[in-house]
């Protein structure tokens, strides 16, 4: 069966594949091909990395002096809040000089360029350029004699010299006039280092990327209280956006077949957080549900580097923590869940959110409302329910190896068997991530907090890295640490002790070579646990754990 699965999903994600490349072709934008002048080349609008609105008036540019980095993809927006038609044409001085004495010897020409947009007053245009080489350029009008009277703009381009295609950078954010590498789970950030994979299509306006992984694994969790099983876990996540107005449009789904291995989910020593069958799971981490992300977001530019931004999700996932864990470059390859998921992440399948914020620069300030409720153990629903929860969170991003957060949230009744509980939730955490030639390495560094209204507050510590060299090796390890109050049944001698447990796994993973969308990878983990005394007659005073996994993965 659970082979099956595997072949199943592995199938799936060929076919996306073989479908997103057929539309390419057809449909999608060849930006490739564009041709190069002086100033530099157009680009697709949806690829952009930067979007910077331009005003046209009666008779000047606003912003009339702009810079922007050499390589980077800038999506100009160019609208008109005067009485008069305007337009925006790039072009080095003397190109812009040619035109206007072209346009003078042929009045009322109209013609369209890559490099042009023309706007009537209350509409706007758009233009995708990339700038090759550093220098300084322009921008005119040359409608009657709009450029001779002073309608004239300057953009400085920094950096070095670059060459590389326009199709191999990155999707703009969905938030904000940044890259699309910054952005992780939800709305949260990773650094703008990270790496970004996935598979790349146009579908007309549209600017899309299919990724996902499916893994088969071998679970085996020791001591008295461990067992054993055979199980896939996986994910499929698609996601696009378009231009729309001034703004951008998203949307995103993401679903896993989970479900398949049953409500009880698998074998994992000192997890806790979760029911089935109305009796808690304990030293067992539950499935995802079928749809863990169905979302649509929309971002608006205020400005150079600001924007505001709404994202609304049935299920989703609100600012609450750092990016969940399967979505970080330090632990998307272990394939076991953390043992903090419930002080840190446990909020990434949320069925009802609501989230507003606002982007400037490097930082970004947002707060959800949102069902505090957890997923029941019936995977393959979607629930509704009111939106009872509030969270807020400040990320900040000092640099492009770095992405730092702190959160707070109020999650009214998260858990079934407890509903007369609320909990208030803290957490703090600190990404880095180092990008070296074909190698990578990002640690995470986590903290969280839960308060329930009855009983003691918990706290659960994380520090997680991983690093891949040569694109084939990777070595991965998290070390944990974790206030348990929840390892006994409701009505035992120990129901509702707390412990503090400690949790060390070291793991391997070996992806075989491949020129394709998607790498096949072996490898296998091994667990070490710290237990109090008192844990030690029911989980003995050293169990050790293993999985041994086959994953495939589109890059």
């Amino acid at each position: 069966m659970h082979t099956k699965i595997f072949v199943v999903f592995t199938f799936a994600a060929v076919a996306a594949n073989a479908i997103a490349q057929g539309h390419e072709r057809r449909h999608g934008h060849d930006h490739s091909k564009a041709a190069e002048t002086s100033f530099g080349r157009a680009a697709d609008p949806a690829k952009a990395q930067r979007t910077i609105v331009v005003e046209t008036r009666d008779f000047e540019f606003s912003p009339s002096e702009i810079t922007v980095k050499a390589g980077e993809i800038v999506r100009f927006v160019v609208t008109n809040a005067g009485k008069h038609p305007h337009e925006m044409v790039l072009g080095t001085m003397q190109d812009l000089k040619e035109h206007n004495e072209m346009m003078k010897q042929r009045p009322g020409m109209h013609h369209d360029e890559p490099h042009m947009a023309h706007v009537a007053p209350g509409k706007s245009g758009v233009i995708g350029w990339q700038f090759m080489k550093p220098g300084e350029f322009y921008f005119g009008c040359f409608i009657d004699n709009h450029f001779e009277i002073g309608m004239i703009g300057r953009i400085r381009v920094t950096g070095d010299p670059v060459s590389e295609e326009p199709g191999q950078h990155e999707m703009r954010g969905m938030y904000g006039t940044y890259a699309m590498s910054r952005e992780s789970s939800g709305t949260s950030w990773q650094p703008d280092a990270s790496p970004h994979q996935g598979i790349h299509a146009m579908y007309g306006d549209w600017s899309t990327m299919t990724h996902g992984f499916a893994n088969l694994i071998y679970d085996r969790q020791g001591g008295p209280r461990g067992d054993r099983k055979t199980f896939s876990t996986s994910m499929l996540m698609v996601m696009g956006q378009r231009p729309v107005g001034d703004g951008t449009l998203g949307l995103r789904g993401m679903v896993s077949a989970d479900p398949l291995m049953g409500k009880s989910g698998y074998p994992l020593l000192l997890q806790t957080g979760e029911s089935a069958n109305g009796a808690p799971l304990i030293d067992r981490q539950h499935p995802h549900d079928l749809f863990i992300e169905l979302a649509t977001t929309y971002s608006h530019p205020l400005s150079e580097g600001s924007s505001i931004f709404a994202y609304v999700a049935l299920p989703g996932e609100p600012a609450l923590g750092p990016p969940a864990f399967m979505h970080r470059f330090s632990g998307e390859d272990n394939p076991e869940a953390p043992i903090s998921h419930h002080w840190l992440d446990s909020t990434h399948i949320t069925y009802g959110v609501v989230t507003l914020g606002y982007v400037y620069n490097n930082i970004k300030v947002e707060g959800s409302v949102f069902r505090g409720r957890e997923p029941d153990q019936s995977r393959y629903n979607i629930e509704t329910g009111k939106l009872d929860s509030t969270s807020l969170r400040l990320s900040y991003n000092p640099a492009k190896s770095w992405a730092l957060q702190v959160s707070r949230a109020h999650i009214k009744s998260p858990e079934q068997l407890h509903a007369d509980d609320d909990v208030d939730r803290t957490t703090a955490s600190v990404i880095y991530n180092r990008a070296f030639g074909a190698s990578n390495w990002q640690t995470t560094l986590a903290w969280g907090r839960n308060a329930a209204s009855h009983g003691t507050a918990t706290n659960a510590y994380l520090l997680e890295s991983a690093i891949r060299t040569s694109k084939t090796h990777t070595f991965f390890g998290r070390a944990e640490r974790a206030d348990k109050n929840e390892l006994f049944l409701p009505g035992t001698a120990l129901a509702q002790e707390t412990f503090r447990v400690g949790k060390l796994s070291l793991g391997y993973l070996y992806d075989f070579p491949s020129d394709s969308h998607f790498k096949f990878g072996i490898g296998g983990l091994v667990s070490r646990f710290s237990l109090p005394s008192e844990l030690q007659s029911t989980y003995g005073s050293s169990p050790t754990s293993y999985m041994l996994f086959g994953r495939v993965k589109i890059k």
